[in-house]
């Protein structure tokens, strides 16, 4: 039997027995007739055993279906490994299914279910199957996913998983004290069907401090733990888990002839050679995955092959672990040179994700990226990383709404491949993990967040001459003794719970390249020697107090990138009788009353990236479309603006406009003409007449519109208005009357939310799907919505409305 119609089939059983169950749950208040209940818990029943029969069929076919038929089967599927967001297995449908019915079925109570197994053998992937089922995803009323790994802290974890539950995300770490968080985390999840990922669980100390606030509501929640540990899985759960096993001979060249010839098949002068190469990844996708990404780079040649066969046989007899870093190996030694660096610099990051923009800043400021004429820095950056991603050494992780590249990951596998080799090149150390011979050398330093405070203080008065310090450490202050540094990031995860650093102080490490700090409450003023800081290329700070910029910033011509958060920035006017062209400046975020005069547009002819908060409706904003190379623009107008008077360059790609008085109508008009523009915010102002009409030709490459706190009551348009559309969202239209029909006619939308709107808006979003699903049948709508509204007497009958397409949450009030 197909595999995948199995699939289907058991993923239609559940969604069946859902509706049911929801029938009959919903029958206890005002019970219905005798008969019709007994009819209910009978089809329910049937449903029960039908499931356990095509479970049955799906065991008697994987023992008889011989493994070509298995790889027939995998091969029909694309391997997306290297995307969490969007993975797929490739041999292992027997599992999956049996992972999913583990899920749905079975005891009510609270259940754990540990996937345990080797380092890259794809729990990780089994588990993100899974999760992102659309049958999960509608069985279970949250959903979470954190990744713990051996250094883990309790607070952030809860705070992660309330973060996901939470929909509306009032609830905020830095707000709250760590038993406030607690409390609402088991607050959220009581009475609530629930399913939790705790991926890469090192130690059951890390289950006993975070078990006890996910109650036991006996109703099927479930809780999913990915780990290498074999007697973790045990004392989790020994009779509810599942072992991961390795690839068959067949499923292994499948995945690798995917990687490699985009699922063509293999040349036959290769073929011997190839299966050699894959023998020797033993079976374990994630070797599998890198040595295909590796052969995939070179030609295609029976000698290029024999060398890397040559290669892999010489570590055929190691152990498992050792040997699946030795194929990895093999990758790294046949990388490009440019490449290395760039590679190794990511086992720094302890993230469970990591910020493309925070690596590319800091490859640039460590140097590693060679210039190639008519590039910038960045985009050189952006082309390694896209390399890397292409040798699958990189995971994509998140993309972002116009669908680049904003999260990526890297496996535990290959960031201890790059921390052994970084300890044998002595690239970096990390404190606490590293200690090679040597220290007081070392150039580069990454401070984790679990390391003792006598560890760090030790590290950095051991190493004087370090020129690189990454830290999310809180309670050290490492300035006294890096005062050669070029690199510091001293910031956690979300930028709260810092320790606060002086101006002054750093102001006085002058061969920085990169800063990124929190300033303390007391610092307002930005020293007037900053400008010996003239090797400057990034400075992102946050800081809760306005701060003032003193004249000399105009002449560090080597500026890049200019961030604050939390507050904003005071530019002062620049000298008129020294102008100094900031040529490099591409990103400036953060500024108050920024005035965009003759001047200015002169001074910054390459920006960006900018953002501005205006408080006095005086300022000057008229040139900003002078700006030609700017592609990404944020306005905050706080005081009465007259929009109609800004006008915009054609190189917009992102545009943020916030204001309270203005005429909606005309901006839109004005800003539909964009070319390039893939991204539109718009946060309150005022349609007239209450109503929008577009027309033919306009938002020609949007891919992103948001709408929030205006007053729009009909919204007029057709399908062929936003040729590019793939997220729609709308915040607090409570004037909505409905969504047009039509959005749901445009072929490339993939998204749609309501927060916070009418509830005749989100009856008439549920008619639009119910119509495309009607043409084109449920499974094949491109498009999904979300709905969140608010806590009351009438949520419970709208949260009924859902279904796999259509998802309405109530959202919970901050506690």
């Amino acid at each position: 039997m197909d595999m995948d119609l199995i699939r289907k089939d058991v993923m239609g059983i559940i969604a069946v027995k859902d509706q049911l169950e929801r029938q009959v749950s919903a029958s206890a208040d005002s019970p219905p007739p005798t008969d019709l209940h007994e009819s209910l818990q009978k089809v329910i029943g049937d449903m029960d055993l039908i499931k356990k029969e095509v479970m049955e069929i799906v065991a008697l076919n994987h023992q008889q279906v011989s493994s070509a038929a298995t790889s027939s089967t995998s091969s029909s599927k694309v391997s997306s490994l290297s995307m969490p967001n969007n993975t797929t297995m490739v041999g292992f449908d027997h599992i999956m299914i049996q992972l999913m019915e583990k899920l749905v079925y079975g005891e009510q109570n609270r259940q754990v279910i540990p996937i345990t197994g080797m380092g890259g053998i794809g729990k990780t992937t089994l588990s993100v199957n899974a999760y992102k089922h659309p049958s999960i995803s509608h069985h279970f009323d949250i959903c979470a996913w954190v990744t713990i790994s051996q250094q883990y802290n309790t607070k952030e974890l809860i705070w992660e998983i309330l973060s996901q539950a939470d929909k509306q995300g009032l609830i905020r770490m830095s707000e709250k004290e760590e038993e406030e968080i607690e409390l609402a985390l088991h607050q959220c999840l009581t009475n609530r069907r629930y399913l939790i990922v705790f991926d890469d669980m090192w130690s059951i100390e890390a289950w006993d401090a975070i078990q006890r606030y996910l109650p036991d509501n006996s109703n099927g929640s479930r809780i999913m733990v990915t780990t290498r540990l074999s007697n973790l899985g045990s004392q989790l759960d020994n009779s509810c888990g599942l072992k991961m096993k390795f690839m068959d001979e067949e499923s292994s060249w499948n995945l690798f002839c995917k990687i490699v010839f985009g699922g063509k098949c293999c040349p036959s002068e290769l073929k011997k050679i190839g299966k050699k190469i894959v023998e020797s990844c033993r079976g374990l996708p994630l070797s599998i995955v890198v040595m295909g990404g590796l052969v995939e780079k070179l030609e295609r040649t029976k000698e290029c092959w024999e060398c890397i066969g040559r290669s892999v046989n010489s570590s055929v007899n190691m152990e498992n672990d050792m040997h699946c870093l030795k194929l990895l190996k093999l990758s790294y030694n046949h990388m490009p040179i440019y490449l290395k660096p760039c590679f190794l610099y990511l086992g720094m990051f302890e993230d469970s994700k990591i910020q493309v923009s925070r690596v590319i800043e800091l490859w640039v400021s460590e140097g590693f990226l060679k210039p190639i004429n008519g590039k910038s820095m960045e985009t050189i950056a952006k082309e390694y990383l896209d390399e890397l991603v292409d040798r699958n050494l990189v995971l994509v992780h998140m993309l972002g709404s116009t669908g680049n590249m904003k999260y990526c990951k890297i496996h535990d596998l290959l960031r201890d491949l790059c921390l052994k080799e970084a300890q044998q090149e002595r690239f970096y150390d990390v404190v606490g993990q590293h200690s090679p011979q040597g220290t007081c050398s070392q150039r580069r330093l990454a401070i984790l967040g679990s390391t003792s405070k006598d560890q760090v203080v030790d590290a950095m008065k051991s190493r004087p001459y370090a020129r690189t310090c990454m830290s999310i450490h809180n309670r050290v202050h490492p300035l006294p003794y890096l005062k050669l540094s070029r690199t510091l990031r001293l910031c956690n995860r979300n930028d709260f719970s810092l320790c606060e650093y002086s101006l002054r102080k750093c102001f006085q490490l002058v061969n920085l390249r990169l800063l990124v700090v929190r300033f303390d409450r007391r610092s307002s003023q930005v020293p007037s020697n900053m400008n010996l800081l003239w090797n400057l290329q990034t400075l992102i700070v946050s800081s809760f107090r306005l701060i003032n910029a003193p004249v000399e910033i105009w002449n560090m011509s080597q500026l890049r990138h200019v961030k604050v958060r939390l507050s904003t920035l005071y530019l002062t006017d620049p000298p008129s009788d020294n102008i100094v062209i900031m040529e490099n400046l591409q990103t400036l975020k953060g500024v108050r009353n920024f005035k965009c005069d003759e001047t200015m547009v002169c001074r910054i002819p390459n920006i960006k990236k900018l953002k501005v908060y205006y408080h006095d409706d005086h300022v000057c904003a008229q040139n900003i479309e002078r700006l030609q190379k700017l592609e990404s623009l944020s306005c905050y107008w706080f005081p009465r603006c007259d929009l109609i008077k800004l006008t915009l360059p054609p190189s917009l790609k992102s545009l943020t406009l916030a204001s309270t008085d203005c005429r909606m109508e005309d901006i839109l008009e004005k800003v539909s003409t964009l070319p390039l523009l893939q991204k539109l915010t718009f946060k309150y102002g005022c349609f007239t007449t209450g109503k929008w009409e577009t027309v033919e030709g306009q938002f020609p490459s949007l891919k992103y519109l948001l709408l929030s706190n205006n007053n729009l009551e009909c919204w007029t348009m057709e399908s062929s208005h936003f040729p590019r559309l793939e997220h729609l969202c709308l915040f607090c239209l409570e004037d909505l009357k409905e969504i047009p029909a039509e959005i749901g006619e445009i072929p490339t939308l993939k998204s749609v939310t309501l927060y916070n709107c009418s509830e005749s808006a989100t009856k008439s979003a549920k008619r639009m799907v119910e119509e495309q699903e009607e043409l084109l049948g449920e499974d094949q709508l491109s498009f999904k919505v979300k709905v969140y509204i608010p806590k009351d007497d009438n949520c419970e009958l709208l949260r009924s409305l859902t279904t796999p397409n259509f998802e309405v949450f109530c959202v919970v009030e901050s506690l």
